[in-house]
Formats: structure tokens, sequence, C-alpha cells
């Protein structure tokens, strides 16, 4: 008897010791993945962005030091969801992603200037009072920064709305959160932060306030950052990985909605004469040349919610001088596929310990033998 108690007692330590033994591999398998998808990714992916290098003039014997470079960042089209359509899953997952881009981005890449290009909110054209303070408080803390790195933001048609949208509460309570200065000028670059929804050309009290500040300061500018793409007629001649589908390339824009009117876009070149113009808002990847061949490059979304494949450019520049990088965070595709895999391996693992399916390593090894013995 004494026996028979002693053999269950040993078959009981060894199918406890069994189910502990899984259970330490799955919680192992879990945490590796969690670790890898949720935090390390986005190093990996970002360590390979380097700063571009800016073209230096050939020493003449008189210049004593070169021009200091100004690193920075953009990126567009955060769209932090609202009350209103915001899926609670939908923010953990897409607002944990950019802030864990941003975060690395931060850390690893040490920009000396932010500039967000417009609808950094996705409901902010039609936010409650409580509803706009709740996404400011979110976004603070998703794109918190050290004191010494600048944050410029743009506002943009989700922001304040479109033209016949907006007015003066939506515009005063956005420029109460973001610094509204208008023009923004560090180691000898100016910037101009363009609120493009108001150039409609109507002559509407914002509008018309919003040129006559462009008036003012444009014999200052050497670079404008604005929220609607100047005129163009579609995405037809852009290009890479991150442009516009190919079956909606071709699609003509529409004035005032998809990018600014054709005279509006003429006034800013004529009175800003800009070397370079970065905008948001269409959520893909595009490279213009305008006028007397002014660049324009329009920024891709930061969001997973708008794309696959998120990215943000970083900028080298002096005075004379500008060279342009763009860094590609996680695709969201690649996130989803490790934990697909992860989940399939945890199922092998249950199977194998319910003695459902034969051990991988034990099928190896006996297919390796019969494969030798014939």
């Amino acid at each position: 008897m004494a026996t028979i108690r002693l053999w269950f007692g040993r078959q009981n330590f060894c199918l406890l010791k069994k189910r502990s033994f899984l259970l330490l591999k799955l919680t192992a398998v879990v945490f590796a993945v969690l670790l890898f998808c949720e935090f390390l990714i986005y190093y990996v992916v970002i360590f390979r962005c380097n700063w571009p290098e800016v073209k230096t003039p050939a020493y003449d014997g008189k210049q004593e030091t070169l021009d200091p470079v100004l690193k920075a960042m953009f990126l567009a089209d955060t769209h932090l969801l609202g009350e209103v359509r915001g899926h609670w899953l939908d923010k953990l997952r897409r607002e944990w992603q950019m802030e864990r881009a941003f975060q690395t981005a931060l850390w690893l890449l040490q920009p000396e200037v932010i500039f967000i290009l417009g609808d950094i909110f996705d409901e902010g054209k039609w936010s409650s009072s409580q509803a706009w303070a709740d996404d400011v408080k979110r976004f603070q803390k998703m794109f918190r920064h050290p004191q010494h790195v600048q944050l410029k933001v743009v506002a943009g048609n989700h922001d304040i709305g479109f033209h016949y949208q907006m007015n003066t509460y939506k515009i005063k309570r956005f420029e109460k959160v973001f610094n509204p200065e208008r023009l923004f000028s560090w180691k000898g670059i100016n910037f101009v932060m363009v609120n493009s929804v108001a150039l409609e050309g109507d002559s509407c009290n914002i509008c018309s306030e919003a040129e006559a500040e462009l008036i003012e300061i444009s014999h200052k500018l050497n670079c404008s950052r604005e929220h609607f793409p100047l005129y163009r007629r579609s995405d037809a001649n852009c290009s890479g990985e991150d442009a516009a589908p190919a079956d909606e390339r071709d699609i003509p824009f529409k004035e005032r909605y998809d990018v600014l009117s054709r005279e509006a876009s003429q006034k800013l070149l004529w009175w800003l004469r800009p070397r370079l113009v970065l905008s948001g808002h269409t959520h893909s990847a595009c490279e213009v040349l305008h006028g007397a061949g002014t660049p324009e490059l329009s920024v891709p979304s930061f969001s997973w919610r708008n794309r696959n494949n998120p990215s943000f450019i970083m900028g080298s520049m002096t005075p004379t001088e500008y060279a342009l990088a763009k860094c590609y965070l996680p695709f969201e595709h690649t996130v989803l596929t490790v934990y697909c895999g992860a989940a399939g391996f945890l199922v092998v693992l249950i199977l194998v310990h319910l003695g459902l399916l034969g051990s991988p390593f034990v099928l190896g090894w006996k297919l390796l033998r019969k494969f030798k013995t014939t």
C-alpha cells in the first residue's frame, strides 16, 4: 500500500513538474514576443536611420567656422482619435505605436526641433471642450520631450475644421495649446508655419488676417512648413513605397480640399520664395517641383491608422544648404506576423505537451535517421 502511494506521489510530482515547465515556457515566449513587438522593434528599426550630411562649401581661406547644422525632424497626420470615432482598442494600439516610435526617435536621433505638419487630432474640428482637453492631455503624454527640444505644430483641417468649419474659437483653442508663432528662427534658418486652411482667398476675416501675417514676414523667410500641399493635379507623378497606392494616384485632387488652390499656391510661392516646402494632409509621400524649381515634399502619416509603413523626415539644415532623409517606422504587418507566428508556436507547444502532436525535435530526428539508413 505504501508502495502504491509512493508511486502515485511520484506521478503527481512529475505531472506538476511538466505543467510548471510548460507554463514557464509559455510565459517566456509571451514575454519575449511582447518585449520585441512593443519595445525592441522600434530601436532595431530606427537605429538604422542616420542624419543626412549637408554639403559644405570648399574652404577659401577666409571662412573661419562652418555654419552650424540644425537637426530637424518632420512628421505629419498623427490623427489622435477622439471620443466619437475612437474605439478603445484602436486608440490603445495606434497611440502606443506613435508614442514608442516618437520616444525612441528622440532617444536615438536627438533632434533639436520637431515639426508636426497638421492633423494632430482626428476630431478637433467638432470636439467639445472636455473632449478637446482629454485629447490634448493624451497628446502631451505621447509626444513629451525634453525642454531643450523645440516642438512646433501646424494646424490641420482635422484640428480646426475646413475653411467653412473653422472659426476664431477653434483657432484660439488650438493656439492656446500650441504656440501661435508663424515665424521661427534658429541657427540662422527661418521657418514659417502656414495655416493653409485659411488660404481660401475669399477675404473672410480669418483669411485676411492670415494673408496679412504672411505678407508682413515674407521678406524674412527661407523655408515654409504647412499642412495642405501646394496645388498639384494628382499624385500621378509620385513614386516610392510610401506613395499613394497605384490605383489612387491618377485621381484628380480637389482644390481647397486635397490641396491648396492654384491661386493660393502661387501667392505662397511669390510671397515666401521658399527654398523648401514640406506639407502633410495626404498621408502619402510625394516630391514635386513648383515654379522656378521650388521643391515640395509631402510627409507621410506617422500613424499605423493611416499607413502600414509610416515614416518621418530627418533634415540637416544650414542657412545655405539642406539635406533630407526618410526614416521608416516598423511596418504594422511585420508586428502582426510576429504575433501570429508566436501564437502558432504556443499552440504547437501545448499540443506536444498534451501528447496530441509529436515533438518536432523527435520527429525531425526520426526523419533524419530514416534518411541516413536509406
